[in-house]
């Protein structure tokens, strides 16, 4: 059932380049809740979750062993989760694109139908091609509807994914000359010679970790996050750098365990140097979405530190993490982009200290408390329940790292309250700012009218889809890590 999460997405893209524009939003809507409704039963009815269990098997190229082979566990139905919770919301927050909405939800579609076959698949060429996939459609989003340096962001991203899947391609063509195979079932099987793992363990994690915003090659993202769209930024923070992250966990480290504990410490150093490096980087920007964007990095540097553990706890927090990193980014993105950024025309925090948001906008401000309290680890909600599991888990492996580690959570404390404060709780409102020169908008652009403008139903039901995952996982992370960590202990480079 799980696979027709792929199959609804991209039939309602393609729907969409035959259907009048007044239906655009509507087809992209139903078309994101029936995947997400898919996807939700698909998790809740799945019986054996540690097991990567086939779903289709149909030859694709006989000649070259390459198939048509989906399968989930756990991990893949917790991401296609959310992947379908992160679309739903994504959409509702493009409500009101009116230019060429067809092609923007086009792309959109095309994104997270890719997410889902990435998540599902079980055969390397595949796999591969579904990661490709969603290269192109984002490059799209960002140069055609993006904002601030918007072709310089797009190009940035597509070279730094096109970088790394030319590293994954390597890997893939040597593991398959060696074993034979692209079935992952297969290869996670074969015997690798040490040598041979050595080094194309390392190229194969790097190419992956690329788009995971692995440090130092993390400076896409940022930059990638500020120049998309509101839905842009919420799929690339929510979903898209999760393809990295799953990749490496269910590719690399599964095909090549040996590869892995050669240089698992080396993961482990560049994640806590990731966690620490942005949270500092983020206590410098002015901009409100590079803040958020460097938050982005330093919490996936929280997913690399799981990963590197190699126990159960840490790698179970990792996924965990994923997803509450997801749904906390999304949000986060979706009240920077689309509540405030619509109706100041300014993402500069001084800027918007003065403009009184916090009396002006009431929900976005709850909103963003609540992304915030989830995005620093309150207890309560996912971003605890994830850091805390990972923490666990690297204490066991790696006591030093965690102490420094503890570094970049009170840089994250301070750059969230600090963001949160400028925004919507500063006493230095002034009322009319606009005449004070300190604020590029645009020529048509109204304060009384634009700020005055309330928040959509649509914008509240997409934060509240969000809020109320953050909350649900939070306050009860047994529902998802029942289904991860069954399948976690089924990895053959796990210690025991």
């Amino acid at each position: 059932m799980i696979a027709w999460t792929i199959y609804i997405t991209f039939a309602g893209a393609l729907g969409l380049l035959f259907m009048p524009r007044l239906l655009a939003r509507w087809i992209a809507l139903a078309t994101a809740l029936a995947g997400f409704a898919t996807s939700l039963v698909a998790f809740f009815t799945a019986h054996d979750v540690g097991t990567f269990a086939t779903i289709v098997r149909i030859p694709w190229v006989p000649t070259l062993g390459m198939e048509y082979h989906l399968a989930a566990d756990g991990i893949s139905l917790t991401l296609a989760l959310v992947t379908g919770l992160t679309a739903v919301s994504a959409v509702l927050f493009s409500w009101d694109v009116e230019h060429r909405p067809n092609e923007f939800f086009f792309w959109l579609l095309l994104v997270i139908g890719g997410s889902y076959g990435v998540f599902l698949s079980a055969d390397l060429f595949l796999l591969f091609v579904f990661y490709e996939l969603v290269i192109v459609p984002k490059y799209f989003l960002i140069a055609i509807w993006g904002s601030t340096n918007k072709e310089y962001g797009a190009m940035k991203l597509t070279l730094y994914s096109f970088a790394g899947g030319a590293l994954v391609f390597l890997a893939i063509v040597a593991a398959y000359v060696t074993a034979g195979s692209l079935d992952l079932h297969q290869l996670s099987r074969y015997k690798f010679s040490p040598e041979f793992q050595s080094w194309v363990f390392p190229v194969m994690f790097l190419g992956f970790a690329v788009l995971a915003g692995i440090w130092p090659l993390h400076t896409w993202a940022p930059t990638g996050h500020v120049a998309a769209p509101t839905a842009g930024s919420m799929l690339l923070a929510g979903i898209v750098m999760k393809l990295g992250a799953y990749a490496a966990l269910r590719v690399a480290m599964n095909l090549f365990p040996d590869g892995f504990q050669m240089w698992s410490k080396w993961i482990a150093v560049l994640g806590v140097i990731g966690i620490v490096y942005a949270a500092a980087v983020a206590l410098r920007q002015r901009d409100l979405k590079f803040v958020i964007g460097y938050s982005s990095v330093s919490h996936m540097g929280f997913v690399l530190l799981g990963l590197a553990t190699a126990n159960v706890l840490g790698v179970g927090g990792a996924v965990l993490q994923m997803f509450s990193h997801g749904v906390i980014a999304a949000l986060l993105f979706a009240v920077a982009g689309r509540m405030i950024y619509r109706r100041t025309h300014t993402r500069d925090l001084d800027a918007l200290s003065e403009m009184g948001l916090g009396r002006a906008l009431p929900f976005a401000a709850f909103s963003f408390v609540i992304a915030s309290a989830a995005s620093m680890g309150i207890p309560g909600f996912s971003g605890f329940a994830a850091e805390i599991t990972i923490l666990l888990g690297a204490w066991k492996a790696y006591p030093v790292a965690v102490l420094i580690t503890g570094v970049g959570m009170v840089l994250v404390a301070v750059f969230t309250l600090r963001a949160l404060k400028k925004t919507f709780f500063s006493e230095a409102y002034r009322g009319i700012y606009m005449q004070q020169g300190r604020v590029p908008v645009d020529p048509d652009w109204n304060e009384e009218r634009d700020i005055a403008s309330p928040i959509t139903a649509a914008e509240k039901m997409g934060a509240c889809l969000l809020m109320f995952a953050t909350l649900a996982v939070g306050l009860y992370p047994k529902l998802l890590l029942d289904r991860i960590l069954p399948a976690v202990e089924t990895m053959r480079w796990l210690k025991q």
